[in-house]
């Protein structure tokens, strides 16, 4: 693994899992590459952790064979694993979570009345978040991240790229933009890199360089550079973070100074909500 500068399982009898099976066939004759893995329920002593990759492996692969189907103008056969999209994202909890999460932070609906004498029809804010939590924690670290460290602000998005992504294989590619902004009064320099690359099996991995994308730019107070790059997964979720080495171009003799790139996902789901930069 290197950066190269949801709880639901299908159900034997829904219509998601045999429209999969069904389908299956037509889509290995057009293309070796694409094999459907339909998730089921494991064991009792399986992991949340374990499912959840399952579940968003499966998710992959059908919107890999949606991919194919269109390419091949195969439009009855796309039609038919959309909508098998669309029921797996129904049913999805983590997916379903998520909205609902979303729609009690628009509602403001921030606390839990466990004193309520009646069962309650809808559930606050941190209530969704701790579901989360326990089944999908990756899923609750956004795909963007924005801080600032000494005047130096970094702001980050990844998303998921399926072109380039082979889920039968285990591989996932995601493609992050970065925009450093120099808010301060002092001209600096990017020296180095550092990133901490975790993946959804909680495997981290350190990498370090010079510069970014083989530059060492220099920003000048009110400026900003922009870069884009990739980190390939192993896993249908992960997290990066890390920090650039930066020195005061001005001050002879300045000591360098790290700048927090603060933790973001890579996620195969993506966000509800983007974040621009």
């Amino acid at each position: 693994m290197q950066s190269l500068s949801l709880s639901m399982s299908l159900r034997s009898g829904s219509a998601a899992n045999l429209l999969l099976l069904g389908s299956e066939a037509r889509v290995r004759r057009r293309s070796r590459s694409v094999i459907v893995a339909c998730a089921s329920e494991g064991d009792s002593g399986s992991s949340s952790t374990s499912s959840f990759l399952s579940r968003t492996q499966t998710y992959a692969l059908l919107k890999q064979q949606l991919q194919v189907a269109a390419k091949s103008e195969d439009y009855k056969e796309a039609a038919r694993i959309r909508d098998s999209l669309k029921l797996f994202e129904e049913e999805e909890p983590v997916l379903r979570l998520r909205r609902l999460l979303k729609e009690a932070i628009a509602e403001e609906r921030f606390q839990f009345y466990t004193w309520a004498p009646f069962p309650l029809s809808f559930q606050d804010a941190a209530s969704y978040r701790d579901e989360l939590k326990k089944i999908a924690p990756h899923s609750l670290l956004k795909c963007c991240s924005d801080a600032t460290t000494l005047g130096i602000r970094v702001q980050v998005r990844s998303v998921y790229i399926e072109g380039r992504s082979q889920p039968s294989k285990g591989l996932y590619f995601f493609a992050y933009r970065i925009r450093i902004t120099n808010n301060s009064d002092h001209p600096v320099q990017l020296l180095r890199r550092h990133w901490i690359i975790t993946d959804a099996n909680g495997k981290t991995e350190n990498v370090w360089g010079i510069g970014v994308v083989g530059e060492q730019p220099l920003i000048l107070p009110g400026n900003s550079f922009e870069y884009s790059s990739a980190c390939p997964l192993s896993t249908p979720n992960g997290r990066m973070e890390g920090d650039y080495e930066m020195i005061h171009v001005e001050r002879v003799g300045s000591r360098s100074f790290n700048v927090t790139i603060a933790p973001f996902s890579l996620s195969l789901l993506g966000d509800d909500e983007g974040c621009n930069i």
